[in-house]
Protein backbone atom coordinates (compact mmCIF):
# COMPACT_ATOMS: atom_id res chain seq x y z
CA UNK A 1 0.00 0.00 0.00
CA UNK A 2 2.63 2.29 0.95
CA UNK A 3 4.30 1.50 -2.58
CA UNK A 4 0.68 2.93 -4.11
CA UNK A 5 1.19 6.17 -2.21
CA UNK A 6 5.10 7.13 -2.72
CA UNK A 7 4.07 5.98 -6.85
CA UNK A 8 0.74 7.57 -7.36
CA UNK A 9 1.76 8.15 -11.47
CA UNK A 10 2.84 4.84 -11.61
CA UNK A 11 0.23 3.40 -9.50
CA UNK A 12 -2.27 5.24 -12.50
CA UNK A 13 -0.81 3.98 -15.29
CA UNK A 14 -0.85 0.47 -13.80
CA UNK A 15 -4.87 0.60 -12.83
CA UNK A 16 -5.28 2.13 -16.53
CA UNK A 17 -3.49 -0.65 -17.58
CA UNK A 18 -5.85 -3.12 -15.90
CA UNK A 19 -8.80 -1.04 -16.38
CA UNK A 20 -8.64 -0.59 -19.80
CA UNK A 21 -6.31 -3.06 -21.63
CA UNK A 22 -8.12 -6.59 -20.49
CA UNK A 23 -10.14 -8.13 -22.93
CA UNK A 24 -9.83 -5.62 -25.17
CA UNK A 25 -10.16 -8.09 -28.32
CA UNK A 26 -12.90 -10.00 -27.22
CA UNK A 27 -15.37 -8.90 -28.85
CA UNK A 28 -15.97 -8.09 -32.91
CA UNK A 29 -15.50 -4.39 -34.26
CA UNK A 30 -18.65 -3.11 -34.50
CA UNK A 31 -20.43 -1.90 -37.27
CA UNK A 32 -19.62 1.40 -38.53
CA UNK A 33 -18.23 3.16 -36.74
CA UNK A 34 -15.28 0.95 -35.34
CA UNK A 35 -15.04 -1.29 -38.71
CA UNK A 36 -15.15 1.74 -40.74
CA UNK A 37 -11.58 3.07 -39.12
CA UNK A 38 -10.00 -0.28 -38.61
CA UNK A 39 -10.64 -1.29 -42.07
CA UNK A 40 -9.15 1.95 -43.44
CA UNK A 41 -6.01 1.27 -41.81
CA UNK A 42 -6.11 -2.58 -42.71
CA UNK A 43 -6.27 -1.05 -46.22
CA UNK A 44 -3.69 1.29 -45.43
CA UNK A 45 -1.20 -1.75 -44.47
CA UNK A 46 -2.03 -3.66 -47.75
CA UNK A 47 -1.96 -1.07 -50.30
CA UNK A 48 0.71 0.56 -48.67
CA UNK A 49 -0.82 3.49 -49.51
CA UNK A 50 -0.51 5.99 -46.30
CA UNK A 51 -1.20 9.33 -47.66
CA UNK A 52 -4.69 8.74 -48.92
CA UNK A 53 -7.43 6.91 -46.85
CA UNK A 54 -9.59 4.37 -48.95
CA UNK A 55 -12.48 2.65 -47.77
CA UNK A 56 -13.22 -1.00 -49.97
CA UNK A 57 -9.96 0.58 -51.87
CA UNK A 58 -11.68 3.59 -53.31
CA UNK A 59 -11.30 7.38 -51.68
CA UNK A 60 -12.47 7.73 -48.43
CA UNK A 61 -12.65 11.47 -47.49
CA UNK A 62 -14.72 11.42 -44.30
CA UNK A 63 -12.06 11.98 -41.69
CA UNK A 64 -8.09 13.32 -42.12
CA UNK A 65 -5.43 10.64 -41.08
CA UNK A 66 -4.63 10.96 -37.88
CA UNK A 67 -6.11 7.76 -35.87
CA UNK A 68 -6.09 5.77 -38.81
CA UNK A 69 -2.35 5.97 -38.57
CA UNK A 70 -2.37 5.14 -35.20
CA UNK A 71 -4.36 2.36 -35.50
CA UNK A 72 -2.71 0.72 -38.82
CA UNK A 73 0.67 1.54 -36.68
CA UNK A 74 -0.58 -0.62 -33.89
CA UNK A 75 -1.59 -3.24 -36.47
CA UNK A 76 1.72 -3.52 -37.62
CA UNK A 77 2.96 -4.73 -34.24
CA UNK A 78 0.22 -6.85 -33.00
CA UNK A 79 -1.43 -7.88 -36.41
CA UNK A 80 -4.93 -7.17 -38.09
CA UNK A 81 -7.48 -7.79 -34.96
CA UNK A 82 -9.45 -6.30 -32.85
CA UNK A 83 -7.11 -5.46 -30.24
CA UNK A 84 -5.06 -3.53 -32.77
CA UNK A 85 -7.58 -1.15 -33.80
CA UNK A 86 -9.26 -0.47 -30.22
CA UNK A 87 -5.24 -0.27 -28.67
CA UNK A 88 -4.92 3.22 -29.42
CA UNK A 89 -8.07 4.36 -27.72
CA UNK A 90 -6.90 2.21 -24.66
CA UNK A 91 -3.81 4.42 -24.54
CA UNK A 92 -5.38 7.46 -24.61
CA UNK A 93 -6.81 6.38 -21.94
CA UNK A 94 -3.80 5.63 -19.67
CA UNK A 95 -2.70 9.18 -21.52
CA UNK A 96 -6.02 11.14 -19.86
CA UNK A 97 -6.13 9.47 -16.18
CA UNK A 98 -2.61 10.69 -16.02
CA UNK A 99 -2.96 14.14 -17.76
CA UNK A 100 -6.52 14.88 -15.28
CA UNK A 101 -4.29 13.70 -12.16
CA UNK A 102 -1.37 16.19 -12.86
CA UNK A 103 -3.81 19.10 -14.01
CA UNK A 104 -5.07 18.38 -10.52
CA UNK A 105 -2.73 18.55 -8.39
CA UNK A 106 -0.59 21.32 -10.25
CA UNK A 107 -3.83 23.64 -10.10
CA UNK A 108 -5.26 22.02 -6.86
CA UNK A 109 -3.68 19.65 -5.09
CA UNK A 110 -3.28 15.82 -5.38
CA UNK A 111 -6.53 15.06 -3.83
CA UNK A 112 -8.66 16.32 -6.54
CA UNK A 113 -6.35 14.87 -8.99
CA UNK A 114 -6.98 11.69 -7.68
CA UNK A 115 -10.87 12.52 -7.21
CA UNK A 116 -11.14 14.00 -10.65
CA UNK A 117 -9.47 10.71 -12.68
CA UNK A 118 -11.90 8.82 -10.01
CA UNK A 119 -14.81 10.59 -11.80
CA UNK A 120 -13.67 10.15 -14.90
CA UNK A 121 -12.93 5.84 -15.14
CA UNK A 122 -15.81 5.18 -12.78
CA UNK A 123 -18.58 7.10 -14.82
CA UNK A 124 -20.02 5.02 -17.45
CA UNK A 125 -19.46 6.08 -21.10
CA UNK A 126 -16.31 8.18 -20.15
CA UNK A 127 -14.43 4.86 -19.23
CA UNK A 128 -16.87 2.64 -22.05
CA UNK A 129 -15.32 4.86 -24.73
CA UNK A 130 -11.09 3.92 -24.08
CA UNK A 131 -12.60 -0.07 -25.02
CA UNK A 132 -13.99 1.41 -28.42
CA UNK A 133 -12.05 1.51 -31.89
CA UNK A 134 -13.71 5.27 -32.66
CA UNK A 135 -12.11 8.02 -33.11
CA UNK A 136 -13.36 10.53 -30.52
CA UNK A 137 -11.09 10.11 -27.58
CA UNK A 138 -7.73 11.20 -29.36
CA UNK A 139 -10.06 14.07 -30.94
CA UNK A 140 -11.52 14.98 -27.22
CA UNK A 141 -7.78 14.71 -25.61
CA UNK A 142 -5.95 17.07 -28.17
CA UNK A 143 -8.74 19.46 -27.65
CA UNK A 144 -8.86 19.44 -23.73
CA UNK A 145 -4.95 19.87 -23.74
CA UNK A 146 -5.10 23.08 -25.72
CA UNK A 147 -7.17 24.74 -23.89
CA UNK A 148 -5.26 23.61 -20.75
CA UNK A 149 -2.28 25.23 -22.16
CA UNK A 150 -4.17 28.09 -23.51
CA UNK A 151 -5.09 28.81 -20.31
CA UNK A 152 -1.57 28.33 -18.52
CA UNK A 153 -1.07 31.01 -21.74
CA UNK A 154 -3.71 33.94 -20.93
CA UNK A 155 -2.45 33.56 -17.04
CA UNK A 156 -1.04 36.40 -15.68
CA UNK A 157 1.32 34.68 -13.52
CA UNK A 158 5.73 35.12 -12.65
CA UNK A 159 5.62 31.47 -12.16
CA UNK A 160 4.31 31.13 -15.78
CA UNK A 161 6.06 34.07 -17.47
CA UNK A 162 8.70 33.24 -18.84
CA UNK A 163 6.72 29.93 -20.32
CA UNK A 164 4.28 31.38 -22.02
CA UNK A 165 5.63 31.14 -25.70
CA UNK A 166 6.07 27.56 -24.85
CA UNK A 167 2.08 27.41 -23.61
CA UNK A 168 0.91 29.04 -26.76
CA UNK A 169 2.78 26.75 -29.01
CA UNK A 170 1.93 23.72 -27.26
CA UNK A 171 -1.53 24.72 -27.10
CA UNK A 172 -1.55 25.54 -30.95
CA UNK A 173 0.17 22.55 -31.59
CA UNK A 174 -2.55 20.04 -29.92
CA UNK A 175 -5.27 21.70 -31.93
CA UNK A 176 -3.42 21.05 -35.14
CA UNK A 177 -3.37 17.48 -33.85
CA UNK A 178 -6.84 17.23 -33.54
CA UNK A 179 -7.79 18.25 -37.00
CA UNK A 180 -5.83 16.29 -37.99
CA UNK A 181 -7.60 13.17 -36.15
CA UNK A 182 -11.18 14.67 -36.53
CA UNK A 183 -11.33 17.65 -39.02
CA UNK A 184 -11.94 21.24 -38.65
CA UNK A 185 -14.48 20.75 -35.68
CA UNK A 186 -11.58 20.99 -33.63
CA UNK A 187 -10.76 24.84 -34.69
CA UNK A 188 -14.77 25.84 -34.62
CA UNK A 189 -14.68 24.28 -31.03
CA UNK A 190 -11.61 26.12 -30.08
CA UNK A 191 -12.85 29.20 -31.86
CA UNK A 192 -16.02 29.32 -30.02
CA UNK A 193 -14.82 29.13 -26.57
CA UNK A 194 -11.97 31.89 -27.00
CA UNK A 195 -14.67 34.23 -28.70
CA UNK A 196 -16.70 33.67 -25.50
CA UNK A 197 -14.12 33.86 -23.23
CA UNK A 198 -12.41 37.19 -24.90
CA UNK A 199 -16.74 38.43 -24.66
CA UNK A 200 -16.83 37.46 -20.72
CA UNK A 201 -13.77 39.45 -20.60
CA UNK A 202 -15.03 42.37 -21.86
CA UNK A 203 -12.64 42.70 -24.83
CA UNK A 204 -9.78 43.24 -22.21
CA UNK A 205 -7.42 39.76 -22.32
CA UNK A 206 -4.21 39.66 -22.59
CA UNK A 207 -4.22 37.95 -26.13
CA UNK A 208 -2.22 40.36 -28.46
CA UNK A 209 -2.73 40.46 -32.44
CA UNK A 210 1.25 38.56 -32.76
CA UNK A 211 -0.52 35.65 -30.05
CA UNK A 212 -3.36 34.98 -32.45
CA UNK A 213 -1.24 34.85 -35.45
CA UNK A 214 1.70 32.55 -34.04
CA UNK A 215 -0.96 30.57 -32.87
CA UNK A 216 -2.88 30.43 -36.30
CA UNK A 217 -0.15 30.05 -38.51
CA UNK A 218 1.31 26.90 -35.95
CA UNK A 219 -2.15 25.46 -36.04
CA UNK A 220 -2.85 25.73 -39.37
CA UNK A 221 1.32 24.18 -40.12
CA UNK A 222 0.03 21.04 -37.99
CA UNK A 223 -3.63 20.79 -38.89
CA UNK A 224 -3.03 21.05 -42.50
CA UNK A 225 -0.50 19.14 -42.85
CA UNK A 226 -1.90 16.46 -44.48
CA UNK A 227 -4.30 18.85 -46.46
CA UNK A 228 -0.93 20.10 -48.02
CA UNK A 229 0.22 17.07 -49.27
CA UNK A 230 -2.82 16.02 -51.05
CA UNK A 231 -2.75 19.64 -52.49
CA UNK A 232 0.89 18.49 -53.73
CA UNK A 233 0.06 15.04 -55.05
CA UNK A 234 -2.96 17.05 -56.92
CA UNK A 235 -5.89 15.49 -55.16
CA UNK A 236 -7.87 18.76 -54.53
CA UNK A 237 -10.97 16.51 -55.15
CA UNK A 238 -10.72 15.10 -51.79
CA UNK A 239 -10.61 18.11 -49.90
CA UNK A 240 -13.46 19.14 -51.86
CA UNK A 241 -15.68 16.33 -50.70
CA UNK A 242 -13.84 15.91 -46.77
CA UNK A 243 -15.51 19.88 -46.55
CA UNK A 244 -18.99 18.74 -48.25
CA UNK A 245 -19.05 15.90 -46.04
CA UNK A 246 -18.67 18.14 -43.15
CA UNK A 247 -20.98 21.05 -44.56
CA UNK A 248 -23.78 17.95 -44.78
CA UNK A 249 -23.30 17.09 -41.44
CA UNK A 250 -24.41 20.19 -40.06
CA UNK A 251 -27.20 21.05 -42.40
CA UNK A 252 -28.56 17.44 -42.42
CA UNK A 253 -28.94 14.12 -40.48
CA UNK A 254 -26.62 11.86 -41.04
CA UNK A 255 -27.99 7.97 -41.82
CA UNK A 256 -31.16 8.79 -39.94
CA UNK A 257 -29.02 9.90 -36.46
CA UNK A 258 -31.38 12.57 -35.76
CA UNK A 259 -32.70 13.82 -32.29
CA UNK A 260 -34.32 16.36 -30.32
CA UNK A 261 -32.51 19.64 -28.98
CA UNK A 262 -31.84 17.76 -25.64
CA UNK A 263 -30.63 14.95 -26.90
CA UNK A 264 -27.42 15.59 -25.48
CA UNK A 265 -28.26 16.45 -21.97
CA UNK A 266 -29.96 13.10 -21.50
CA UNK A 267 -26.87 11.71 -23.13
CA UNK A 268 -24.60 13.12 -20.41
CA UNK A 269 -27.34 12.87 -17.45
CA UNK A 270 -26.80 9.54 -17.70
CA UNK A 271 -24.33 8.12 -19.58
CA UNK A 272 -22.54 10.05 -17.46
CA UNK A 273 -23.61 8.64 -14.28
CA UNK A 274 -22.47 9.07 -11.88
CA UNK A 275 -20.43 11.99 -12.28
CA UNK A 276 -23.63 14.23 -13.47
CA UNK A 277 -25.30 13.99 -10.41
CA UNK A 278 -22.19 15.40 -8.20
CA UNK A 279 -21.41 17.87 -11.18
CA UNK A 280 -25.28 19.29 -10.43
CA UNK A 281 -24.43 19.98 -6.50
CA UNK A 282 -23.05 23.61 -6.82
CA UNK A 283 -21.48 25.96 -9.09
CA UNK A 284 -21.10 28.69 -6.60
CA UNK A 285 -17.55 27.78 -5.21
CA UNK A 286 -14.77 30.01 -3.61
CA UNK A 287 -11.38 29.38 -5.14
CA UNK A 288 -8.12 29.51 -3.72
CA UNK A 289 -6.14 30.95 -6.02
CA UNK A 290 -7.03 32.63 -9.69
CA UNK A 291 -5.92 30.21 -11.52
CA UNK A 292 -8.38 27.77 -10.52
CA UNK A 293 -10.85 29.76 -11.02
CA UNK A 294 -9.98 30.63 -14.84
CA UNK A 295 -9.65 27.24 -14.93
CA UNK A 296 -13.26 26.44 -13.65
CA UNK A 297 -14.63 29.80 -16.41
CA UNK A 298 -13.16 27.59 -19.16
CA UNK A 299 -14.55 24.43 -17.91
CA UNK A 300 -17.88 26.14 -18.33
CA UNK A 301 -16.90 27.76 -21.55
CA UNK A 302 -16.35 24.28 -23.12
CA UNK A 303 -18.98 22.50 -21.65
CA UNK A 304 -21.61 25.28 -22.59
CA UNK A 305 -19.92 25.53 -26.62
CA UNK A 306 -19.70 21.58 -26.60
CA UNK A 307 -23.21 21.57 -25.62
CA UNK A 308 -24.82 23.64 -27.22
CA UNK A 309 -23.04 23.34 -30.65
CA UNK A 310 -24.05 19.60 -30.84
CA UNK A 311 -27.58 20.15 -29.74
CA UNK A 312 -27.86 22.66 -32.21
CA UNK A 313 -26.96 20.55 -35.36
CA UNK A 314 -28.84 17.74 -37.01
CA UNK A 315 -26.97 15.24 -36.85
CA UNK A 316 -26.92 13.44 -33.17
CA UNK A 317 -25.02 10.34 -32.20
CA UNK A 318 -23.60 9.49 -28.96
CA UNK A 319 -19.95 10.31 -28.73
CA UNK A 320 -20.56 14.33 -30.55
CA UNK A 321 -20.73 15.60 -27.16
CA UNK A 322 -18.03 13.12 -25.12
CA UNK A 323 -15.92 16.29 -25.35
CA UNK A 324 -18.13 17.30 -22.53
CA UNK A 325 -16.35 14.43 -20.54
CA UNK A 326 -13.70 16.60 -19.23
CA UNK A 327 -15.60 19.74 -17.44
CA UNK A 328 -18.30 17.28 -16.76
CA UNK A 329 -16.10 15.11 -14.53
CA UNK A 330 -14.11 17.89 -13.18
CA UNK A 331 -17.13 19.94 -12.01
CA UNK A 332 -17.76 16.64 -9.92
CA UNK A 333 -14.65 16.71 -8.89
CA UNK A 334 -14.26 19.43 -7.65
CA UNK A 335 -17.93 19.36 -5.83
CA UNK A 336 -16.98 16.07 -4.11
CA UNK A 337 -13.59 17.47 -3.22
CA UNK A 338 -15.62 20.21 -1.64
CA UNK A 339 -18.72 17.73 0.40
CA UNK A 340 -15.29 16.02 1.51
CA UNK A 341 -13.32 19.38 3.15
CA UNK A 342 -17.38 20.10 4.51
CA UNK A 343 -17.82 23.20 2.62
CA UNK A 344 -20.96 21.80 0.80
CA UNK A 345 -23.96 19.66 1.51
CA UNK A 346 -25.29 16.57 0.18
CA UNK A 347 -29.15 17.31 -0.85
CA UNK A 348 -31.70 14.62 -0.74
CA UNK A 349 -32.81 15.42 -3.97
CA UNK A 350 -29.37 14.43 -5.00
CA UNK A 351 -29.51 10.83 -3.71
CA UNK A 352 -33.47 10.56 -5.26
CA UNK A 353 -31.63 11.36 -8.72
CA UNK A 354 -28.80 8.71 -8.29
CA UNK A 355 -31.15 5.96 -7.07
CA UNK A 356 -33.54 6.64 -10.09
CA UNK A 357 -30.79 6.91 -12.63
CA UNK A 358 -28.65 3.99 -10.98
CA UNK A 359 -32.35 1.74 -11.05
CA UNK A 360 -32.35 2.69 -14.67
CA UNK A 361 -29.14 0.87 -15.29
CA UNK A 362 -29.55 -1.83 -13.36
CA UNK A 363 -33.01 -1.99 -14.73
CA UNK A 364 -31.41 -2.13 -18.41
CA UNK A 365 -28.85 -4.61 -17.35
CA UNK A 366 -31.47 -7.13 -15.34
CA UNK A 367 -33.92 -6.76 -18.83
CA UNK A 368 -30.91 -7.87 -21.25
CA UNK A 369 -30.15 -10.86 -18.70
CA UNK A 370 -33.55 -11.77 -18.81
CA UNK A 371 -34.81 -11.39 -22.23
CA UNK A 372 -33.32 -14.54 -23.87
CA UNK A 373 -35.60 -16.56 -21.36
CA UNK A 374 -39.03 -15.17 -22.40
CA UNK A 375 -38.07 -14.28 -26.83
CA UNK A 376 -40.78 -17.05 -27.59
CA UNK A 377 -43.39 -14.86 -25.60
CA UNK A 378 -42.24 -11.31 -26.97
CA UNK A 379 -42.01 -12.87 -30.84
CA UNK A 380 -45.57 -13.76 -30.42
CA UNK A 381 -46.48 -10.66 -28.45
CA UNK A 382 -46.26 -8.81 -31.51
CA UNK A 383 -44.73 -6.10 -29.07
CA UNK A 384 -41.51 -5.65 -31.76
CA UNK A 385 -43.07 -5.33 -35.36
CA UNK A 386 -39.49 -4.79 -36.99
CA UNK A 387 -38.77 -8.27 -38.65
CA UNK A 388 -34.75 -7.75 -38.57
CA UNK A 389 -35.41 -7.45 -34.81
CA UNK A 390 -37.49 -10.26 -34.25
CA UNK A 391 -35.11 -12.99 -36.14
CA UNK A 392 -31.76 -11.02 -34.17
CA UNK A 393 -33.21 -12.20 -31.24
CA UNK A 394 -33.52 -15.84 -32.49
CA UNK A 395 -30.15 -16.28 -32.53
CA UNK A 396 -28.58 -18.96 -30.33
CA UNK A 397 -26.22 -17.32 -27.53
CA UNK A 398 -25.05 -19.22 -24.45
CA UNK A 399 -26.55 -17.14 -21.33
CA UNK A 400 -25.26 -18.97 -18.14
CA UNK A 401 -27.98 -17.22 -15.59
CA UNK A 402 -25.54 -15.45 -13.18
CA UNK A 403 -25.40 -12.30 -15.60
CA UNK A 404 -28.47 -11.66 -13.65
CA UNK A 405 -26.04 -11.04 -10.85
CA UNK A 406 -24.64 -8.06 -12.45
CA UNK A 407 -27.78 -5.75 -12.27
CA UNK A 408 -28.12 -6.77 -8.58
CA UNK A 409 -24.53 -5.91 -8.16
CA UNK A 410 -25.05 -2.88 -9.07
CA UNK A 411 -28.11 -1.88 -7.65
CA UNK A 412 -26.16 -2.84 -4.12
CA UNK A 413 -23.50 -0.19 -4.87
CA UNK A 414 -25.84 2.46 -5.67
CA UNK A 415 -28.33 1.77 -2.79
CA UNK A 416 -25.52 1.22 -0.19
CA UNK A 417 -24.15 4.38 -1.38
CA UNK A 418 -26.74 6.05 -0.73
CA UNK A 419 -27.43 5.19 2.44
CA UNK A 420 -23.77 5.85 3.29
CA UNK A 421 -24.28 9.45 1.87
CA UNK A 422 -27.63 10.04 4.08
CA UNK A 423 -25.14 8.73 7.07
CA UNK A 424 -22.85 11.40 6.14
CA UNK A 425 -20.29 9.14 5.43
CA UNK A 426 -19.33 10.88 2.48
CA UNK A 427 -16.15 9.52 1.79
CA UNK A 428 -16.99 5.69 1.85
CA UNK A 429 -20.07 6.22 -0.12
CA UNK A 430 -18.30 7.89 -2.93
CA UNK A 431 -15.61 5.57 -3.44
CA UNK A 432 -17.78 2.71 -3.30
CA UNK A 433 -20.32 4.34 -5.93
CA UNK A 434 -17.37 5.46 -8.20
CA UNK A 435 -15.70 1.95 -7.83
CA UNK A 436 -18.66 -0.07 -7.92
CA UNK A 437 -19.96 1.59 -11.25
CA UNK A 438 -16.52 1.07 -12.92
CA UNK A 439 -16.47 -2.83 -11.90
CA UNK A 440 -20.09 -2.81 -13.09
CA UNK A 441 -19.20 -1.55 -16.39
CA UNK A 442 -16.29 -3.77 -16.44
CA UNK A 443 -18.21 -6.98 -16.25
CA UNK A 444 -20.75 -5.51 -18.78
CA UNK A 445 -18.35 -4.66 -21.19
CA UNK A 446 -16.97 -8.52 -20.70
CA UNK A 447 -19.90 -10.51 -20.20
CA UNK A 448 -22.81 -9.04 -21.62
CA UNK A 449 -21.45 -6.80 -24.84
CA UNK A 450 -20.25 -10.16 -26.26
CA UNK A 451 -23.58 -11.58 -26.29
CA UNK A 452 -25.53 -8.49 -27.69
CA UNK A 453 -23.15 -8.50 -30.46
CA UNK A 454 -24.21 -11.66 -31.37
CA UNK A 455 -27.42 -10.99 -31.57
CA UNK A 456 -27.01 -7.91 -33.76
CA UNK A 457 -24.40 -8.88 -36.30
CA UNK A 458 -23.23 -12.38 -34.82
CA UNK A 459 -24.35 -13.92 -38.13
CA UNK A 460 -23.09 -11.27 -40.62
CA UNK A 461 -19.23 -11.87 -38.82
CA UNK A 462 -19.75 -16.03 -39.24
CA UNK A 463 -20.66 -15.77 -42.62
CA UNK A 464 -17.70 -13.40 -43.51
CA UNK A 465 -15.51 -15.01 -41.41
CA UNK A 466 -16.14 -18.43 -42.80
CA UNK A 467 -15.78 -17.48 -46.07
CA UNK A 468 -12.29 -15.10 -46.12
CA UNK A 469 -10.38 -17.64 -47.74
CA UNK A 470 -12.48 -17.92 -50.60
CA UNK A 471 -11.88 -16.61 -54.01
CA UNK A 472 -14.84 -14.44 -54.32
CA UNK A 473 -16.52 -11.18 -54.62
CA UNK A 474 -18.44 -9.85 -51.43
CA UNK A 475 -21.42 -7.56 -51.02
CA UNK A 476 -23.48 -6.03 -48.43
CA UNK A 477 -26.86 -5.01 -50.18
CA UNK A 478 -29.51 -2.61 -49.54
CA UNK A 479 -27.75 -2.18 -46.02
CA UNK A 480 -24.31 -0.06 -44.98
CA UNK A 481 -21.80 -2.11 -43.66
CA UNK A 482 -17.96 -1.92 -43.69
CA UNK A 483 -17.45 -5.51 -42.28
CA UNK A 484 -17.21 -7.73 -45.20
CA UNK A 485 -14.35 -5.72 -46.10
CA UNK A 486 -12.37 -6.05 -42.57
CA UNK A 487 -13.66 -9.66 -41.56
CA UNK A 488 -12.87 -11.29 -45.35
CA UNK A 489 -9.55 -9.50 -44.88
CA UNK A 490 -10.23 -7.95 -48.96
CA UNK A 491 -7.42 -7.48 -51.22
CA UNK A 492 -6.72 -4.78 -53.69
CA UNK A 493 -8.78 -5.48 -56.33
CA UNK A 494 -7.18 -7.17 -59.48
CA UNK A 495 -9.96 -5.97 -61.56
CA UNK A 496 -11.03 -2.58 -60.88
CA UNK A 497 -14.70 -3.84 -62.21
CA UNK A 498 -15.33 -5.19 -59.18
CA UNK A 499 -15.82 -1.74 -57.40
CA UNK A 500 -18.55 -1.14 -59.39
CA UNK A 501 -21.64 -2.48 -57.69
CA UNK A 502 -24.26 -2.65 -61.08
CA UNK A 503 -21.16 -4.47 -62.59
CA UNK A 504 -21.30 -7.48 -59.47
CA UNK A 505 -25.10 -7.23 -59.64
CA UNK A 506 -25.48 -7.14 -63.08
CA UNK A 507 -22.39 -7.99 -65.25
CA UNK A 508 -20.64 -11.05 -66.37
CA UNK A 509 -18.74 -11.65 -63.00
CA UNK A 510 -15.21 -13.54 -63.28
CA UNK A 511 -15.57 -14.99 -59.60
CA UNK A 512 -18.51 -16.11 -57.77
CA UNK A 513 -20.41 -13.13 -55.58
CA UNK A 514 -21.48 -13.98 -52.51
CA UNK A 515 -24.11 -11.25 -50.95
CA UNK A 516 -25.72 -10.46 -47.57
CA UNK A 517 -28.96 -8.40 -46.92
CA UNK A 518 -30.99 -7.79 -43.88
CA UNK A 519 -33.98 -10.15 -43.89
CA UNK A 520 -37.23 -8.67 -45.04
CA UNK A 521 -40.22 -10.81 -45.35
CA UNK A 522 -41.26 -8.85 -48.58
CA UNK A 523 -37.59 -8.51 -50.16
CA UNK A 524 -37.90 -8.91 -53.69
CA UNK A 525 -34.41 -9.56 -54.30
CA UNK A 526 -34.60 -12.55 -56.02
CA UNK A 527 -37.13 -10.96 -58.42
CA UNK A 528 -34.41 -8.38 -59.48
CA UNK A 529 -31.78 -10.18 -59.52
CA UNK A 530 -33.22 -13.62 -61.08
CA UNK A 531 -29.44 -15.11 -61.28
CA UNK A 532 -29.09 -15.45 -57.59
CA UNK A 533 -29.57 -18.07 -55.20
CA UNK A 534 -30.55 -18.05 -51.63
CA UNK A 535 -28.31 -19.95 -49.93
CA UNK A 536 -29.72 -19.02 -46.22
CA UNK A 537 -30.80 -17.55 -43.35
CA UNK A 538 -29.65 -16.72 -39.86
CA UNK A 539 -30.75 -14.14 -37.04
CA UNK A 540 -31.81 -11.54 -39.23
CA UNK A 541 -29.77 -11.58 -42.64
CA UNK A 542 -30.02 -13.74 -45.54
CA UNK A 543 -27.51 -14.75 -47.90
CA UNK A 544 -27.06 -15.50 -51.37
CA UNK A 545 -24.73 -16.63 -53.80
CA UNK A 546 -23.97 -15.27 -57.56
CA UNK A 547 -22.36 -17.53 -59.77
CA UNK A 548 -19.37 -16.80 -62.03
CA UNK A 549 -20.21 -15.83 -65.69
CA UNK A 550 -19.21 -18.81 -67.99
CA UNK A 551 -18.22 -15.75 -70.55
CA UNK A 552 -16.18 -13.13 -69.06
CA UNK A 553 -15.11 -9.72 -70.42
Amino acid sequence: MNWFKNNIEKSIILCSFLIFLPFLGSVHLFDWDEVNFAECAREMLESKNYLNLQMNYLPFWEKPPLFIWLSALCMKIFGVNEFAARLPNAICGMVTLLLLFKIGKKLFDEKLGLIWIMCYAGSTLPQFYFKSGIIDPWFNLFIFSSIYYFILFTFNSIEFENKKWNFLFYSSLLLGLAILTKGPAAAVIAGLCLGLYILLKKFKSNIKLNHLLVFFIVTLITGGFWFLLLVLNGKYYLIEHFVNYQMHLIHSEDAGHGGPFYYHFLVLLIGCFPASIFAMTSININFQNPIQKQFNQWMLILFCVVLILFSSIETKILHYSSLCYFPLTFFAALNIYKLLEGQLSWKKWMSVLLLLIGGIFSLAILVISIIPYFINQIVSSKIIQDEFVIENLKAQVNWSGWEILISLLSLFFIVYSVILLQSKKMQSAIILLFIGNLFTVQLTTIIIIPKIEQYTQGAAIEFFESSKKEDVYFLALNYRSYAQYFYTKKLPPQNSKSLNMDWLLRGPIDKDLKVITKFNSNDDILERYPDFKLVGHKNGYSFYLRKASKITE
